[in-house]
């Protein structure tokens, strides 16, 4: 079985130990690929750095960084660099076959860049220059293959590079979506901070497509994202999507048989 796992910024500060044994259990048996982003730490570098970070809304609802040159710069510093090697250091101290890389290296993902941005600002929508933010278009499915079938577990930074050469900001959960969907993924397994889609605080523990776009209007603009990532990855060929905790034991294994999360699936759920 082919399994991307996106292990969300929210996670990069607790203990990802048990999930690194989860990971070399499971790679025993299937192949897993891994995308990470870690946007926290890169507003928490670029502060320090003196680099103010601005966030937009767009007319859709969604928030994003608004990205310019300095700042893809720090982003693509701190998400291949900081951020990735934290996370195959603790992989490979597990014992782990892990290899760090960026969606820069090898042309991993190839996005197409967004010169310019819808931002909604009290009533009004304005369209904002120079940002460097990007949708992935193209995945080396070839370069991911070669790793997997050679005993990897890639591990990928959330960045791209455009089709003009720029270092682009890519969401994670979108990213973790495209591979997910170019390499045939059996299993999407979304790991944040919280255990799922919550209602009144319980969890949601299956949706179909249509429960999903209707949950989307109801939750938190972190979550909203998630969801609409999911749905990306199913109308990709990906059967499901699992969006979990990360935190404690066997977050993969439980995830996987499906305990304390959310399924999305493109089936009719009973």
């Amino acid at each position: 079985m082919k399994i991307v796992v996106k292990i969300g910024g929210s996670l990069i500060d607790e203990d990802l130990s048990p999930l690194a044994r989860d990971v070399k259990e499971l790679s025993k048996e299937h192949q897993i690929v891994i995308i990470h982003g870690g946007a926290k730490i890169v507003t928490e570098i670029a502060q320090k750095l003196g680099k103010e970070q601005r966030f937009v809304t767009s007319p859709t609802g969604f928030r994003s960084r608004y990205t310019d040159a300095e700042t893809a710069e720090i982003y693509t510093m701190v998400i291949a660099g900081t951020v990735n090697k934290k996370l195959v250091t603790v992989l490979l101290k597990e014992g782990v076959n892990a290899i760090g890389l960026s969606g820069i290296d090898g042309g991993l993902l190839i996005a197409e860049r967004k010169p310019r941005i819808k931002v909604k600002e009290g009533n009004k929508v304005l369209l904002m220059d120079g940002d460097y933010t990007g949708k992935v278009v193209q995945v080396n499915t070839k370069l991911l293959e070669l790793l997997l079938n050679a005993g990897y577990v890639p591990v990928i930074g959330a960045v791209a590079i455009g089709k003009e050469g720029e270092n682009l900001n890519v969401d994670g959960d979108r990213a973790a979506a495209s591979v997910a969907g170019a390499i045939k993924a059996d299993k999407l397994l979304d790991m944040t901070d919280v255990p799922g889609v919550l209602e009144n605080e319980k969890i949601i523990t299956k949706l179909s497509i249509s429960e999903a776009k209707q949950a989307m209007e109801k939750v938190g603009p972190g979550m909203r994202r998630k969801i609409f990532a999911a749905l990306e990855a199913l109308r990709e060929g990906v059967p499901e999507v699992v969006i979990a905790s990360g935190i404690g034991e066997h977050p993969l294994t439980n995830a996987l048989e499906e305990k304390n999360c959310t399924v999305i699936t493109n089936e009719s759920v009973e």
